[in-house]
């Protein structure tokens, strides 16, 4: 006789639906990249202001200038190798939904970023401010704070977690600062190395080990 069919039990089928949501999949370079270089790169940014600040660097306006450029082209630059190299292993749309879930997460994000910098961007020159410029940063780490935290929800990773209420607590201690711009330089120093470079570290990593298709 021919064996009988597997009857599916309802905990069976929840292990199923479990595992695509929260299967392993790799996170996309493009994404690991940007928070890794935009973290280094600008935190270093952000350093080179402090020792302005101190008195410790004193370069010429146009040196000044070449390297703030500078870091900006580099970031730019590691981040299309990091788009072109996502796009040869076929791009973020694969892998399992939480995966796909985080990647428009932060897509999202980024566009809001983008949103963010024009606002405060115009507003800061039409009423002569820089202050106005300076409470960008903490609306794109509160941005930040809301795209960890949904990880932390799909993923429950505890440095993803950490990671969220770190973007909170910065993002309050940047606006309550935009006056003080020396404590403002040194939070958002810290802030982009712990919560932008390492968390980037962690997803590079796991973009380089994780099988494609995975």
């Amino acid at each position: 006789m021919p064996a009988k069919p597997r009857l599916h039990s309802p905990e069976d089928d929840l292990a199923f639906m479990r595992s695509i949501v929260e299967g392993g999949g790799r996170p996309p370079m493009t994404l690991a990249v940007c928070y890794l270089a935009g973290g280094l790169l600008y935190g270093l940014q952000c350093l080179f202001h402090v020792g302005q600040a101190i008195g410790l660097i004193r370069w010429p306006d146009l040196a000044n200038l070449v390297f703030v450029v500078g870091i900006t082209v580099a970031f730019l630059s590691i981040l299309t190798w990091a788009i072109l190299r996502d796009r040869k292993d076929g791009g973020a749309n694969r892998g399992p939904m939480a995966s796909r879930t985080l990647n428009a997460a932060f897509s999202a994000t980024g566009m809001a970023n983008c949103a963010v910098i024009i606002v405060f961007g115009v507003g800061a020159m039409r009423d002569q401010d820089f202050a106005i410029w300076l409470y960008y940063a903490a609306i794109v780490f509160a941005l930040q704070a809301a795209a960890w935290y949904m990880a932390w929800t799909l993923k429950r990773k505890g440095w993803m977690l950490a990671t969220a209420l770190g973007g909170w607590a910065t993002a309050v201690a940047l606006g309550l600062l935009v006056r003080e711009p020396f404590w403002y330089l040194g939070v958002c120093t810290v802030a982009l190395f712990v919560l932008f470079a390492l968390p980037g570290w962690i997803l590079f990593r796991d973009a380089r080990a994780a099988p494609r298709g995975a």
